[in-house]
């Protein structure tokens, strides 16, 4: 399969955003078909442990700011749990937010979050294992978060969604539309 070599570009080399144009106003590709790279770093028993971590949290309920297996967890709170099982200690606090905290301030808070402490990737090279952050809306901030897995040769999603419990459901045309940055534990 052909992919455009843009894409293997991070997004921050390439602008802000995957369609349209970008908040710096930079014209950006369309969003490329999946399956996932084969490209796993050279750490693909990592990237076998956070599946597993991830699927772990299947079934956990939706809870704002929480993350607690089988308790509760948001997105976020998925991505802190499973890092706290492979590294210990979270890298840095989190503060209060509130469900709209994206719209609210308009800064790129979550990817600026992850980009201080998880290695940047083109969306590309997204192989089971990585975090794919999504821009929910066209010009917003990215916002929502989840671990990308493969059933039976499916790209999959792993992620907590507001009143739902944690899932694993297929990566689809919708989730691709809405991908905006990549990161590799």
């Amino acid at each position: 399969m052909e992919i455009d070599p843009e894409s293997s570009l991070s997004p921050t080399e390439r602008g802000r955003g995957i369609e349209g144009e970008g908040v710096f106003g930079h014209k950006q590709p369309p969003p490329h078909p999946l399956p996932l790279s084969p490209d796993s770093g050279g750490e693909g028993n990592v990237a076998e442990r956070i599946v597993a971590i991830a699927r772990s949290w299947i079934g956990t309920p939706y809870v704002h700011q929480a993350s607690l297996k089988g308790a509760g967890c948001d997105c976020l709170g998925l991505l802190r749990g499973i890092w706290r099982e492979l590294h210990g200690e979270e890298p840095e606090e989190i503060p209060p937010y509130s469900l709209d905290w994206a719209e609210a301030t308009g800064s790129e808070t979550l990817y600026m979050a992850l980009k201080r402490h998880i290695l940047e990737i083109g969306i590309g090279r997204l192989a089971p294992g990585d975090i794919a952050l999504f821009r929910m809306t066209r010009h917003g901030p990215a916002k929502h978060c989840g671990i990308v897995s493969n059933r039976d040769g499916t790209p999959m999603l792993i992620h907590a969604r507001q009143n739902k419990r944690v899932s694993e459901e297929p990566f689809s045309a919708f989730w691709r539309s809405k991908l905006a940055f990549a990161f590799r534990l």
